[in-house]
């Protein structure tokens, strides 16, 4: 029999799943495709783990602390003083702000895929961020009413997607394999296992209760890794590696969503409908939730910073710089969700809470295991600053086989 709290832990455990949904899940079968699905598999293993682990030592400290208003600069300033706060608001502001250029970037490219070439990408982009923007301001109170129906839609496409696909899916393609170029693949990992900004309110919900909090976590990152194992194998099926300009290498080096090349493989209306209908729903709810994080956390740096409270002032500051950076850079979709993961949640949600584990777990063995946590961190930290610097230039096999005219089956 369902209990109450198990029906608790169960919501809870999908409201977790639908937030890993969004620009993770729909790069993951591109940059990690092209390391292979094994080693994805892998990555996805280790760093889902790592990001448990912190979202653990979170939830801990919110548990602790039962502060109905709790942050994340509060949280961090606690422990590494000022130097900890400003941290804090830098790479968060980073996040967010990179998510919200992936979801204007890549929900038009996915809208442009279903047009003629000849329409421009700035009428499209302008049209879709007005849209997004104008729902995310004036929307509240519907998505939220809604937002159950529009969880089952979201995941009742996905469904059909991955059983459809799997009539298309080339079982020799899931055997590639290119090892070298999975470090490249992780920040698109970690950012398809971040949910670590709604902890707070998900503590509160399960009134603080560490245990029960823990289960809905691991729960939902089950849930959401599978998710991501199940797209990542359909996307990397059906598509091939470096054939042609509808293949996975095509879509890393346009910086295209895997849905804009799926959309060429089966033209059934119903299959293009579905895939449509799950990308712009994961991005426009994924917008939703961050724009309103970001509007929100705008209020509070201009006003205490600048003395400002005007709210048009408020919604320039949130809302335009994504939308220039995204009209400037509209191909931006990877390279955004690389930034996101492999500089901001790296550091907000991976390496900072690993300060407060090692503060707080005195036994030798939390500690070790403390400090092995953060060296996987600070390999993706330190592999994406050297790799947004140009000192390295990774480029999987079979980008190279694409720009030379080879095909990879």
């Amino acid at each position: 029999m369902l209990t109450k709290k198990s029906f608790l832990i169960f919501t809870i455990a999908l409201l977790v799943s639908g937030n890993l949904i969004g620009a993770g899940i729909l790069g993951i079968p591109i940059s990690a495709g092209l390391d292979g699905l094994f080693p994805s598999l892998i990555g996805m293993v280790i760093y889902g783990s790592a990001m448990f682990f912190t979202a653990y030592v979170i939830g801990k400290e919110v548990c602790e602390t039962r502060e109905v208003t709790f942050n994340y600069p509060s949280l961090y300033k606690k422990y590494l003083k000022d130097f900890g706060k400003w941290i804090a608001i830098v790479t968060n502001m980073l996040i967010l702000y990179g998510l919200l250029v992936a979801y204007i970037a890549g929900g038009s490219q996915i809208i442009s895929s279903l047009f003629p070439h000849s329409l421009n990408i700035f009428y499209i982009q302008t049209f879709f961020f007005l849209f997004v923007t104008f729902l995310t301001l004036t929307g509240v109170e519907i998505i939220r009413k809604y937002n159950v129906l529009l969880m089952i839609l979201l995941w009742s496409a996905f469904i059909y997607i991955v059983v459809k696909g799997q009539f298309n899916v080339e079982p020799s393609r899931l055997l590639y394999t290119d090892w070298a170029f999975l470090p490249a693949a992780l920040p698109i990992i970690l950012t398809s296992f971040h949910f670590h900004n709604i902890i707070p309110t998900i503590s509160k919900k399960m009134n603080w209760h560490l245990k029960s909090i823990a289960t809905a976590m691991i729960v939902g990152m089950v849930v959401g890794f599978a998710m991501n194992a199940l797209w990542l194998e359909t996307g990397l099926g059906m598509l091939p590696l470096s054939g042609g300009e509808n293949s996975i290498a095509a879509s890393y080096v346009k910086g295209l969503p895997i849905t804009v090349q799926i959309f060429s493989i089966i033209k059934s209306k119903i299959f293009i409908a579905a895939s449509l209908g799950f990308a712009l729903l994961a991005i426009i709810t994924s917008y939703f939730a961050n724009g309103l994080g970001l509007l929100d956390f705008s209020v509070d740096l201009t006003y205490s910073v600048f003395g400002i409270k005007s709210k048009t002032v408020n919604i320039l500051v949130t809302f335009l710089p994504p939308y220039i950076i995204a009209t400037v850079y509209p191909s931006v979709f990877l390279k955004a969700i690389n930034i996101v993961g492999g500089i901001g949640i790296v550091i907000l949600f991976g390496i900072l809470p690993c300060f407060i584990s090692y503060a707080k777990f005195k036994k030798a063995w939390q500690r070790v295991l403390t400090s092995v946590i953060m060296l996987l961190f600070i390999f993706v930290l330190l592999f994406q600053i050297i790799s947004q610097s140009g000192l390295i230039n990774l480029e999987p096999k079979a980008v190279k086989e694409y720009k030379s005219g080879l095909s990879v089956k």
